[in-house]
């Protein structure tokens, strides 16, 4: 541990600090981070909502802030990885949490720490509930990193667990059948606790769960519904029955499970943070979330979407074929080299016209050689084209494509973030293919 009087002087120190701390990135368990959150006193008065999940947590996420910012709350929320910043997964009132802020919660954790070993992600978390607590909120909103079970979220006890999806990533170290995920993911239930699950078939392993401790489980598809109509959609749950809400602003058919969730969700929560139905249809209208199915200008339309697992890939196909083009649709790729590349490829092949992959460089990133080979494996018949760097096939992209195309940016949270980084100005409605 540092001398108190040498801690690091900024936000990028801590974060080069953080990383060094423990030998391992992932080191799932809950026993480093309870010591600490133990000698902190991080015991929140105020709800506590986890959302866990394979896909769809940062959007259940950012539709629940957006809902209790409507109804006027002071909302927390901490959500991981990042894209651009830091800040961007410590969020008060959906605003980023200052740099000034992030340090002064770094140093209280680091002095109560003691010897204890934190990974990055660990200190992380207590982090920001440090500083909700210090500030003082309504509610917190926790999206769990890897799993649930042992992730550092789920040592605070929640008031509303939410599992979005269970399908197959991080193997490594959650298991290799949706049955051995879906246990993990069941672990951030709780006995008598609302538990919500949005995954229509969801495994055995998590009914069984959810049934052996008690949990208040809700189930998409039983206990509440939801059904689409042009423009607009009805939710349907035992508590409620709403019509005609507007769609999700976060684009893709998928997001009306994701909503259905947040719905019951806060329903459930109704006798202690009451939420009218405007501010529910506010919040639904008003959500942003970067880099899931982000739209982004015209002349070529340029997507950047995260999608990095066999299950969000089948969805952004989805939702490429839902939203179609005169023109080509070019990828821009590049992935990790843990994850189901074949996977992930597989469903974007009948919707792909030219291939521009890349490698990362960054712990665990796959090379080009390698997303070319899985490439050939799948016996691709349109151009493929290899790139150093994710800027490189982003450029050659751009360079390659008319007025009538379209971009599609995926395969990671690392490969969305390079873009990016080298878009001209700042995100937002318009922008120029760079040269």
């Amino acid at each position: 541990m540092p001398d108190p009087q040498h801690l690091p002087a900024d936000l990028p120190g801590w974060l080069a600090y953080l990383e060094q701390l423990h030998p391992k990135s992932i080191a799932l368990g809950l026993d480093r981070v309870s010591q600490v959150r133990d000698r902190l006193g991080l015991k929140p008065a105020f709800p506590v909502i986890v959302v866990g999940g394979t896909n769809g947590k940062g959007s259940t996420c950012a539709m629940l802030e957006r809902i209790y910012l409507e109804a006027g709350y002071r909302v927390g929320c901490y959500t991981s990885p990042h894209l651009l910043r830091y800040n961007e997964r410590v969020r008060l009132d959906a605003q980023e949490v200052t740099d000034e802020a992030l340090c002064q919660a770094f140093a209280a954790i680091e002095q109560q720490r003691a010897e204890t070993p934190l990974t990055y992600f660990e200190f992380g978390t207590l982090a920001a509930m440090w500083h909700f607590m210090r500030v003082g909120v309504d509610v917190v909103i926790l999206e769990v990193g890897l799993g649930g079970r042992l992730d550092a979220v789920n040592c605070f006890e929640p008031a509303c667990a939410i599992v979005t999806s269970v399908d197959l990533d991080h193997m490594d170290y959650l298991g290799n059948t949706r049955e051995e995920i879906g246990l993990e993911k069941a672990g951030i239930y709780r006995s008598g606790v609302p538990a919500i699950c949005g995954d229509p078939q969801p495994p055995e392993s998590l009914k069984v769960c959810a049934r052996n401790i008690g949990a208040d489980i809700r189930y998409l598809g039983q206990d509440f519904f939801f059904e689409q109509h042009g423009q607009g959609w009805d939710f349907t749950s035992s508590g409620r029955r709403s019509e005609a809400l507007p769609l999700p602003a976060l684009s893709g058919g998928f997001q009306l499970m994701n909503a259905s969730c947040v719905l019951e969700a806060v329903q459930s929560l109704q006798a202690v943070l009451p939420v009218r139905e405007d501010a529910m249809r506010a919040g639904l209208s008003n959500v942003r979330l970067s880099g899931r199915f982000q739209v982004l200008g015209a002349s070529p339309l340029l997507i950047l979407d995260v999608a990095h697992n066999p299950h969000a890939a089948q969805g952004l196909a989805e939702n490429l074929i839902r939203r179609p083009v005169t023109g080509r649709t070019l990828a821009v790729t590049a992935m990790l080299a843990d994850k189901d590349i074949v996977g992930v490829l597989r469903h974007l092949l009948p919707v792909i016209d030219a291939w521009y992959v890349a490698g990362i460089h960054a712990p665990r990133g796959a090379d080009a050689s390698v997303m070319s080979e899985c490439l050939d494996r799948l016996a691709v018949n349109v151009p493929v084209y290899s790139y150093e760097d994710v800027v490189s096939a982003f450029r050659q992209a751009c360079l390659g494509a008319s007025e009538n195309d379209r971009i599609v940016v995926f395969g990671s949270f690392y490969t969305v973030a390079d873009v990016m980084h080298a878009l001209p100005g700042t995100l937002g409605d318009a922008w120029q293919p760079i040269s």
